[in-house]
């Protein structure tokens, strides 16, 4: 392992993967390959950009001939890919986007890595393809139950992955992340949506009751959970990374609130989404088994987050400044306000 191809490498948790990788592995060379959709921004992957184990090239998944340049031009015996349509509420406003990048996507990089004899091609996945979990805890080999078209697309992802290491003994390892939060994560994900909304004291929109409980995770955490896999993990396998605790989402909000010193009347109920799932709950012995551990709570995670925004204003008002964004803001939430009663 030593030329490793990270695709969606300019998206939140890739360049943060590809950052901690660089400089964890002096001998490691990585290429970047992103399509830069709306959520892909090289702007998260400055501070590496004159590194020269470092290459860019911009590519989609679904395009077989560009994955294959890629990958004869740079070497590469490594895939991690991390390039997926991930948001639960865009998915289902356009899930035809969600089956191609996450089925259609990841099989054409299966057969890449197939074709290309791999040494190890690794599947970024989700907890959500669990679905919701009222009581217990998720491990690897809990039945799947998808919800939304993105955790469905994600399910399908996952096992064409585990088929074709049946079928055809591509050498693939995935790992299933609970909801990562840090630095460089879009704004319209829930964590650095309520941090900016805060910080410009602008209502924090949150689903019905804000009692469903997620697993925040910070997104280092996450990355190291996966470079034990790929080092350690049993090919074949499939890896839960998380706390392994959890927090009501109104919890998450207060917290973001207090550490950014905004008063919790900013907080808005809004009609919740179709088919919200109440709880996501990892088991992460499997992988606590290989050596790692969560060196960050749910709290450190989400306190680490709301100052990262507050301290990096220019990344993020960029985006949220910008047409596209204020558009999906007003399509996804205008409207939606829950009036209290009495």
């Amino acid at each position: 392992m030593q030329n490793i191809m990270v695709t969606g490498g300019a998206g939140f948790i890739g360049s943060n993967f590809v950052r901690y990788m660089l400089n964890r592995y002096p001998d490691y060379r990585i290429l970047v390959y992103d399509k830069l959709t709306y959520a892909g921004n090289l702007d998260n992957l400055l501070d590496v950009q004159d590194n020269a184990r470092y290459a860019f090239v911009r590519g989609d998944i679904c395009d077989a001939a560009t994955v294959d340049e890629a990958l004869r031009e740079h070497a590469i015996d490594t895939i991690v890919n991390f390039a997926a349509a991930t948001h639960v509420d865009r998915s289902l406003m356009e899930p035809d986007e969600f089956l191609k990048t996450d089925v259609t996507g990841t099989y054409v990089l299966l057969e890449a890595a197939r074709t290309h004899g791999i040494e190890r091609y690794h599947q970024i996945s989700t907890d959500e393809v669990y679905g919701q979990i009222l009581e217990g805890r998720s491990s690897e080999d809990y039945k799947l139950h998808t919800r939304s078209p993105y955790s469905a697309s994600k399910a399908a992802g996952d096992l064409m992955c585990i088929a074709y290491f049946t079928s055809f003994g591509v050498p693939v390892t995935i790992t299933r992340g609970s909801n990562n939060v840090g630095p460089y994560q879009y704004p319209e994900k829930v964590v650095p949506l309520f941090a900016t909304n805060a910080i410009d004291d602008k209502p924090l929109p949150i689903y019905g009751d804000g009692r469903q409980m997620r697993d925040y995770q910070y997104v280092l955490d996450h990355c190291e959970g996966i470079d034990v896999v790929l080092h350690r993990g049993e090919l074949g396998e499939v890896y839960n990374v998380g706390t392994g605790t959890e927090m009501h989402n109104i919890d998450m909000a207060h917290l973001i609130l207090d550490t950014l010193g905004k008063p919790r009347s900013l907080i808005q109920p809004v009609q919740d989404r179709p088919g919200h799932d109440r709880r996501y709950a990892l088991d992460v012995r499997k992988l606590e088994a290989l050596g790692w551990e969560s060196r960050f709570s749910c709290a450190d995670a989400i306190e680490r987050t709301a100052l990262w925004y507050a301290e990096n204003q220019g990344w993020w008002r960029k985006i949220k400044s910008g047409q596209r964004y204020q558009e999906y803001y007003r399509q996804q939430y205008q409207g939606r306000e829950v009036v209290a009663k009495g």
